[in-house]
């Protein structure tokens, strides 16, 4: 069974935040809340949290999934970005995006989108978010918690827990994050892309 942590949402207790942290460095996956939905996480190099995300949201090998970091340092070190993506980027975070650009050997190969060698990345702005990646010390790789035959994302920690209790280790309850997931821009070619729009203005990237 999952156990199930209720966090205060702007000031998070720092003995819940390290009790989520020991489940993610012994291989434990998560449902938490970002600034835009909730999403299931693990750490980058757990396969085995990997491929549970794939088999409880049925995804294929071609589903970019997403590194959220805590800041713009971490999100450097695992893709590459060239001066003028670096501004377009910095100026957009953190906030309701996810960018889409080549990444580094940092990130497994299992990782990357097996043609393109992307994977998307994001810095969120959510209090809780950021204090488990703070402790942490690493990004969490992550999917929106969209279920198969579900119009919209889970937004209620104890739906979640009904529903995923023998699925994921732990369910992160902040209260509502929403329903609207990032935008999702492709800044891997020499042209922005949005390709989903979302909780981010995608004016900066059109």
């Amino acid at each position: 069974m999952a156990k199930y942590l209720d966090l205060h949402p702007d000031d998070p207790q720092p003995r819940l935040i390290a009790q989520v942290v020991h489940l993610l460095r012994e291989d434990g996956l998560i449902a938490y809340p970002t600034d835009s939905c909730y999403a299931l996480g693990c750490r980058v190099g757990n396969r085995d949290g990997l491929e549970r995300i794939r088999a409880i949201r049925k995804l294929d090998d071609k589903h970019h999934f997403t590194l959220v970091c805590q800041n713009f340092a971490q999100l450097g070190q695992y893709v590459q970005i060239s001066n003028a993506v670096f501004r377009l980027v910095k100026a957009n975070t953190p906030g309701g995006y996810t960018f889409i650009l080549p990444a580094t050997r940092e990130v497994p190969r299992q990782l990357w989108h097996p043609k393109k060698r992307t994977i998307g990345v994001r810095i969120p702005r959510h209090t809780v978010t950021q204090a488990l990646l703070a402790e942490l010390g690493e990004p969490l790789l992550s999917s929106t918690l969209l279920l198969t035959g579900d119009d919209e994302p889970m937004t209620e920690g104890w739906e979640i827990k009904e529903r995923l209790d023998h699925q994921v280790d732990a369910v992160i309850d902040a209260g509502d994050c929403g329903t609207v997931p990032t935008t999702v821009v492709d800044l891997s070619s020499e042209q922005p892309q949005v390709v989903r729009y979302g909780a981010g203005d995608p004016t900066p990237f059109e």
